[in-house]
Formats: C-alpha cells, structure tokens, sequence
C-alpha cells in the first residue's frame, strides 16, 4: 500500500512539474481545434497575439483579424498541424493542434485500387476528397477551369473601368 501512494506522489510531483514548465514558457494546454476540410471557421485570438504560425499551410490556413480579436481557420487538406501564438515581442502565447476532417455524412466505394466519395447528407452525390484518384483529377482540373474564368472575367471588368 505504501509503494502506491509514492507512485501516486511521485506522479502528482512529476505532473505539477510539466505544468510549470509549460506556464513558464507562456503557452497553457489546449484542446485541439477541430475544422472540416474546405470549411472556415471563426475562432477567438489567444490574449495579447500579435502573430500567428501554422505549421503546415497545406493542411489549414490562419487569417488574423486583429480589429474583432478574432482569427479565421480554413481547412485546406486532411491531417494535424499545430498554431503558434506569439505576443509583440516574440514571446509564446499559446499553441494548439489544428485537425482537418470530413464534415457531413461520407461514403467510400472502393473499386480495386480506385476509390470514390461521396456526400450523403440529404442525398448521396460525388464529392471527390484527396485520394480519390481519377474522379479528384477530373473535378480538381474542372475547379481550376472554372476559377481561372471566374478571375480572368473579374480582370476584364476591372480593366474596362
């Protein structure tokens, strides 16, 4: 009985100790903020951040909004990248895990080696995900089409002004 109370002291000792070493560095434990893929979320800036960080651009995208104290995360492709806070002399603030997932209701068909997805909420329609191969290709040149004409069309009109 007496060996595991010392565990359990040396475990509270061992704990209070990580904890004052990640207060004395300026960032506090948080949970992971969780943002669906290719959806913006609004979220509230740490206390006294002057600049954010994201780890990995490719998986999320962070836009500061210092007037409303607020920030904007957008879930750019699947996966975990971390956020860093940093106050206006450089110094940590606070750091937390970013988690890009699905968002709705999804099925996967896999076909051999093929997989395809598809979005069932209400109803069940293509929506090619990173991964899907040929039907990603197929909609992801389209999207590049379309956005190329959408923006050539806004070049145009802003030209003949």
């Amino acid at each position: 009985m007496c060996t595991s109370v010392a565990k359990k002291m040396a475990s509270l000792a061992i704990g209070a100790i990580a904890a004052s070493a990640a207060l004395s560095h300026g960032a506090a434990a948080s949970e992971p903020i969780y943002v669906a893929l290719d959806v913006a979320k609004v979220a509230r800036l740490p206390p006294n951040a002057t600049t954010l960080v994201i780890g990995n651009p490719s998986i999320a995208d962070i836009t500061m909004l210092k007037s409303s104290g607020s920030m904007v995360i957008t879930g750019k492709s699947y996966g975990e990248t971390n956020l860093i806070a940093l106050d206006k002399n450089g110094e940590l603030v606070a750091e937390s895990s970013i988690r890009v997932r699905q968002s709705g209701q999804h099925v996967l068909v896999q076909r051999g080696v093929e997989r395809e997805s598809y979005s069932c909420t209400p109803h069940c329609m293509l929506a090619p995900q990173l991964g899907d191969g040929k039907a990603f290709e197929t909609m992801n040149g389209q999207m590049q089409l379309r956005n190329g004409a959408v923006s050539g069309a806004a070049a145009a009109q802003a030209s003949s002004r």
